[in-house]
């Protein structure tokens, strides 16, 4: 069986799952470059940006597609779903360093941080500079699955109160209360950090407006490490102009990179952030680990594969 990796992993995560499989062929090169070997392949494993209609409909063999990442925005899942082909994702690997990095931002807004290292490149010795606390503070996560839901665990250490939204509205072990997508209007008024962690699906797309930030206190921050599509650009504009809210922690942006010149960089409410809130070492090594599980499945013809993908929903 040709399993092609349209990205190149390290050798060592290379030669790992060779040996594991040692009866399967795989190949590690970029789609562009892969040739008959993308017509042939059995499995693509691929971080999603690389694949197009025309490429599923060439890849005559093609039957199931790993993708090693969460966000799956540009997977052509229609045609996927013509040829009845499997995806499944590594949904829930980004769990630990995203929540950190939402800590790690909260904790910096709190403590003033980014200030007080102002303050000592000035050598200003000022003890006015005004610090809080987490606790006592509240948090909406805006998709509290896996990767909210660590960030509540977390925020509940430090005593915040979490409120989480979902589909469904059905309770989460780490959040204080748990309600749906359309009643998220009332619990903006008493958040001070509302979180997205959002997927891009059709239900979540320009989903926040203008609105939904005048309701928010104008001390609240804003963090978004989900999807840039949530708020729309010119929305999320007027909001910091207008200094709505306090401050907006940006990861995620609908054009990336975020063009030299943008005017999100020099605002002094609008933290920017390349999209590195899930990347550490750990990375590959993790999704590795769901991608042999789910071969082992794939092989064996079991049905136990882990993150498989509703291809009419999208996640």
């Amino acid at each position: 069986m040709k399993i092609l990796f349209t990205f190149i992993p390290s050798e060592k995560l290379q030669n790992e799952i060779q040996a594991e499989f040692p009866e399967h062929e795989f190949h590690f090169c970029k789609m562009k470059s892969a040739g008959s070997l993308a017509e042939e392949a059995e499995i693509y494993v691929t971080y999603g940006e690389d694949l197009d209609n025309s490429y599923i409909e060439k890849a005559k063999n093609l039957k199931w597609i790993m993708v090693m990442s969460a966000g799956m925005d540009r997977m052509p899942f229609e045609e996927c779903a013509k040829r009845d082909i499997l995806v499944t994702n590594v949904r829930g690997i980004h769990k630990i360093p995203m929540a950190e990095f939402t800590l790690g931002t909260m904790l910096q807004h709190v403590k003033q941080y980014p200030l007080l290292q102002r303050k000592e490149q000035q050598e200003d010795w000022d003890r006015k500079v005004k610090v809080e606390e987490l606790a006592g503070k509240n948090l909406l996560v805006l998709g509290i699955g896996a990767i909210g839901g660590e960030t509540a665990r977390l925020a509940k250490a430090f005593r915040m109160t979490v409120t989480g939204i979902n589909r469904s509205g059905k309770q989460h072990e780490y959040a204080d209360q748990t309600d749906t997508f359309a009643n998220i209007s009332a619990w903006l008024p008493q958040a001070d950090f509302v979180l997205s962690v959002l997927p891009s699906t059709y239900e979540t797309r320009y989903l926040l407006e203008v609105g939904h930030f005048k309701l928010m206190k104008d001390s609240a921050v804003f963090i978004n490490i989900g999807r840039g599509d949530l708020v729309k650009e010119e929305v999320l504009l007027k909001v910091m102009e207008e200094r709505m809210i306090a401050h907006a922690y940006l990861d995620v942006f609908k054009t990336e990179p975020l063009p030299k010149g943008h005017p999100f960089w020099k605002m002094d409410n609008v933290t920017v952030t390349p999209p590195l809130s899930s990347i550490t070492r750990q990375y590959l090594p993790r999704s590795f680990e769901i991608f042999k599980h789910n071969l082992r499945a794939y092989v064996n013809k079991e049905e136990n594969f882990i993150n498989g993908i509703d291809l009419s929903r999208g996640y």
